[in-house]
């Protein structure tokens, strides 16, 4: 996996990760890495696109709020954290991820930030899959035969 798709991982993760989850896990870590805000946490609004059939032809679908921040740790290494809604805090504690994820921090946040996270939302979607699937009616038809 190149870094490039591996980094797309940590930040879909992050930015998907209930904001509490995020806070509690990273507290636990005890880090307070020194940083500088390239761009501070800022709430602002991107225009959400769909496809009719999710294939045919693009279309608006709406705006939606996000929060982004950009900083820089001490020793130079760069992080961004992109989030749905308003919580900067939120946003703030992914880009600080983001930033140690290039670094030889990088195995003890995998193991006590995204690896849990990644284990918490592979749950709520077997729960989600499991509560539609309770709820499936199949519907069938009878043909009347010729006699």
């Amino acid at each position: 996996m190149s870094k490039e798709t591996e980094r797309k991982g940590w930040m879909g993760l992050l930015a998907r990760a209930p904001a509490e989850d995020l806070h509690r896990l990273w507290s636990e870590t005890g880090l307070t890495p020194d940083h500088a805000y390239l761009r501070a946490p800022e709430v602002g609004g991107v225009m959400v696109r769909g496809r009719a059939g999710a294939t045919g032809t693009a279309f608006n679908l709406g705006e939606m709020t996000v929060t982004r921040c950009a900083l820089q740790l001490g020793d130079g290494r760069v992080g961004h954290g992109y989030v749905q809604g308003r919580d900067k805090r939120h946003a703030t504690e992914a880009a600080l991820i983001d930033a140690l994820m290039h670094g030889a921090e990088a195995a003890m946040i995998r193991a006590h930030i995204l690896d849990p996270l990644a284990e918490a939302e592979t749950t709520r979607r077997q729960t989600r899959a499991a509560h539609a699937a309770a709820t499936k009616v199949d519907f069938f038809t009878l043909v009347r035969g010729e006699d």
